[in-house]
């Protein structure tokens, strides 16, 4: 059928309608007239497949990786990086207006290099022949590749090794999936493997690899072996030698992050957000919570009588620990909902700042209520979801709070994830 694209929409498609139904088509923009065929009829909406472009838009470009498609990594390749950036202001604008939040201020973008951005990938493997692999999209199958444009060039450059070198290293006897995390300057390396053996065999493939991964990738800092775990449960790591952990130096600090730990990927716009967050703001405590290794609490310390960083990855808190030593700061071992029901049931003096930014599922319920009662005169809410962050304003706004300020930084160019930073003060 012949569908006009009306608007890009959280996921990656364009949204077209025929006979009233909602149409989600991949690979289109926003004004452009498509042929598609459905793929999949779910009742109210459907889901289609591209097969022809009849009216292309004007912000329509040819994609850098050979693999855009086909691979279920990137979204938006087909578009100039300026329509990437106007998609997700639309984006985001609307499921604001969609949450009913009203005076909504004008939503400022913060961008940076569309390719090379990366400081971290994960791969699978594949056995016969070897291969390191991405997913297909909608599909759980491995898809080889040799490359990745939004990697780093040291990560690409790994790539290209790892796919050389890999059969003779018997990764893919022991090993299912590799991670690769580099310092900023792209000068050294992180090698984290998963594998479903017990521990003392990941340390006995350890000890015989780790000199010929070293020769292989000389700018290996550490490598570390994670389980693979058929539960939820956080992986465990088995094995490492070497450091274990890279020194990260962003806007002027400088932070420990071993295996495990997380990071933010953007090797570019680390530094925009943490200025972001933390500059100009000032006073006798502030709570971060979400904290990982500290990425906001650390620059925080510069400006707050007391900062408080709330963490439970056990990964994280070791680094965070280690990123506040020296300072009169702590960090807590805790889940950050728990803290703050703690904080609000024992009527805890507010704090100055509350810096927020939790996972994709967004604060939720529990921790809105939190804040709602503790009342900190400032919430800073760091986000990777649109809807989960438009449920939690509104929840926020309840309360008692206003919209200072809302940035969108973009942080995955060529995805249609994208990251923002919403700053709240209560009236």
């Amino acid at each position: 059928m012949k569908l006009r694209i009306e608007k890009a929409v959280y996921g990656g498609s364009g949204l077209a309608r025929a006979d009233g139904k909602a149409i989600f088509v991949p690979f289109t923009l926003p004004g452009e007239e498509v042929e598609a065929q459905i793929a999949a009829d779910k009742g109210g909406f459907a889901t289609a497949e591209l097969q022809a472009v009849i009216h292309p838009s004007p912000a329509r470009t040819q994609p850098q990786c050979p693999y855009f498609g086909t691979c279920g990594g990137c979204q938006y390749q087909h578009a100039t990086y300026a329509a990437q950036v106007e998609m997700k202001l639309a984006i985001l604008r609307e499921s604001l207006e969609r949450a009913h939040i009203r005076d909504v201020p004008d939503i400022a973008s913060v961008t940076a290099d569309p390719f090379g951005y990366r400081n971290r990938i994960r791969l699978h493997i594949r056995k016969n022949p070897f291969a390191l692999c991405y997913k297909f999209r909608n599909s759980h199958a491995n898809l080889p590749v040799d490359t990745c444009p939004i990697a780093s060039p040291l990560l690409q450059r790994a790539i290209e090794i790892l796919n050389q070198d890999g059969h003779n290293l018997d990764l893919a006897e022991f090993v299912t999936e590799i991670e690769l995390f580099t310092s900023p300057d792209d000068s050294t390396l992180l090698l984290s493997l998963w594998t479903g053996r017990p521990a003392p065999e990941a340390k006995q493939f350890l000890a015989r690899t780790s000199t010929q991964l070293l020769q292989t990738l000389p700018e290996l800092q550490g490598i570390g072996i994670f389980s693979v775990e058929k539960t939820r449960a956080a992986s465990r790591l088995l094995a490492h030698s070497g450091a274990g952990y890279l020194r990260y130096s962003a806007a002027g600090y400088n932070y420990r992050v071993s295996l495990g730990s997380f990071f933010q990927v953007n090797r570019f716009l680390i530094d925009p957000l943490i200025r972001l967050v933390t500059a100009g703001e000032q006073g006798g405590a502030a709570w971060d919570l979400y904290a990982g290794v500290g990425l906001f609490s650390l620059p925080l310390t510069g400006n707050f009588a007391a900062v408080t960083a709330v963490e439970s990855s056990p990964y994280a808190v070791r680094d965070l620990r280690e990123n506040l030593h020296g300072t009169a700061h702590r960090a807590v071992v805790a889940d950050s909902a728990a803290f703050l029901r703690r904080g609000a049931q024992q009527r805890q003096p507010a704090p100055d700042l509350v810096v927020v930014d939790p996972p994709r599922a967004g604060l939720g319920r529990d921790v809105t209520t939190a804040l709602g009662k503790i009342r900190p005169r400032k919430i800073t809410y760091v986000s990777c979801d649109p809807a989960t962050l438009s449920r939690d304003l509104a929840a926020l706004l309840e309360s008692g709070y206003r919209l200072t300020n809302i940035h969108l930084l973009d942080l995955f160019p060529q995805t249609f994830h994208l990251e923002s930073v919403t700053h709240l003060t209560l009236e």
